[in-house]
């Protein structure tokens, strides 16, 4: 299967080509895919463990084995020999020129330097055309899209432009940049293409009216959003544990620290707005009230990928006691966020070839922010996900 990633040269995506090339040739066993848990035999024949991968990006860096060195050399996040044993096939993959419009200072001043399309001077519909173009010269039956790029601001919403479809066309045509994002741009362009589309990104992406109804009308399935890989994985895994017991929760403290490029974007505030708001309302989703929470998000250079969260959590049980939980999270944020790349990606592929269109909310075990579903409990999201998968097969 090919897979087609919106911000190729990130760490995210070239840790997911190199692990993916990395399994396909045998040098590592599958350890933190979820699609090869035993739940999912039968996977392998509609999405395979082979993987082509082409992508955009904004960075101006020569091909993505340069842009993986760059980060093994920051990181060391895996054993340089599988960075070598999949160079050459890295070296072939040159992103596309992407887009950036609308995503924030934080990307524009952090990512540099830059390549964008809109430098070039096109209308918004020609830098559709050309997001649409590159996707198409890549992309078959068996490709899929996912976004894993930098988390932009909040977008400027509009009832005209991002109502309906024809909406969309006609912000297009009008050249309204002001209501257009990046990410809004690449779900457009794959969705339009027919090919199933993810964003693992707290971005609008395909998230809003006009591209709901595109991707309905294309059959296209489609999913996200903001991909769950640390600290509100374990909040939504522990959340429900409380609930369980009957535990009131008075307050849950989340205060989280990371380097590298996503730090430093999440360091600029309209950038960081989006994130918070991904991660904070989950609890009320789990409790069906809102304990008092604090969400902080801090750049912390020296950790580079290195994601660390500090969670304190004040409940009471029986007898009115008060008492204490805390958990600290430590984990390389691209080794546990690649494997759900090409999840997702497999999935979709799977999705497609059975005919399913429109979100796919059961997908929304991989996801903080789930599209139209309120379920953010892991558990309750597993068990959907394998029965979703079994009713399929």
């Amino acid at each position: 299967m090919k897979i087609w990633l919106v911000g190729a040269y990130g760490i995210v995506s070239t840790t997911a080509m190199v692990g993916g090339k990395a399994v396909e040739k045998g040098l590592v066993d599958t350890s933190g895919l979820v699609s090869q848990l035993p739940h999912f035999d039968g996977l392998d024949k509609f999405a395979p463990l082979n993987f082509e991968f082409g992508g955009h990006d904004i960075r101006d860096i020569p091909n993505a084995y340069k842009a993986a060195l760059e980060h093994w050399e920051q990181n060391r996040h895996f054993e340089r020999y599988y960075l070598e044993e999949v160079s050459e096939y890295l070296t072939a993959i040159k992103a596309s020129t992407g887009t950036a419009l609308n995503c924030g200072k934080g990307v524009i001043e952090e990512l540099q330097p830059i390549k964008v399309l809109e430098s070039e001077g096109l209308t918004l519909r020609e830098i559709a055309e050309r997001l649409e173009s590159d996707i198409k010269s890549f992309a078959d039956s068996d490709t899929v899209v996912i976004n894993t790029a930098s988390t932009e601001p909040l977008p400027n919403f509009s009832d005209r432009y991002h109502g309906s479809i024809d909406g969309f066309e006609a912000m297009l045509d009008d050249n309204a940049k002001e209501f257009a994002s990046a990410s809004m741009l690449y779900a457009y362009a794959a969705i339009k293409n027919g090919l199933p589309y993810a964003n693992f990104t707290p971005s609008v992406g395909s998230n809003i009216p006009a591209l709901k109804q595109l991707a309905e009308e294309k059959r296209v399935p489609h999913a996200g959003n903001d991909g769950k890989t640390g600290e509100t994985l374990v909040k939504t895994t522990l959340a429900p544990m409380f609930a369980y017991r009957n535990l009131k929760v008075h307050g849950w403290m989340s205060y989280n620290i990371l380097g590298d490029l996503d730090g430093k974007v999440l360091s600029h505030p309209e950038n960081k707005e989006s994130k918070v708001i991904s991660k904070d309302k989950v609890l009320e989703k789990v409790f069906g009230y809102s304990p008092f929470s604090i969400t902080q998000i801090e750049f912390f250079p020296s950790l580079v990928d290195n994601k660390m969260a500090f969670d304190f959590i004040h409940f009471s049980g029986f007898l009115g006691t008060r008492m204490k939980f805390y958990f600290i999270w430590d984990a390389i944020d691209a080794i546990v966020a690649a494997p759900l790349i090409l999840d997702i990606a497999r999935f979709l592929l799977f999705a497609k070839k059975k005919g399913v269109s429109g979100v796919v909310k059961e997908l929304g075990f991989f996801f903080k922010s789930p599209m139209e579903s309120e379920i953010v409990n892991t558990h309750q999201q597993f068990q959907e996900l394998t029965a979703w998968f079994q009713e399929l097969l």
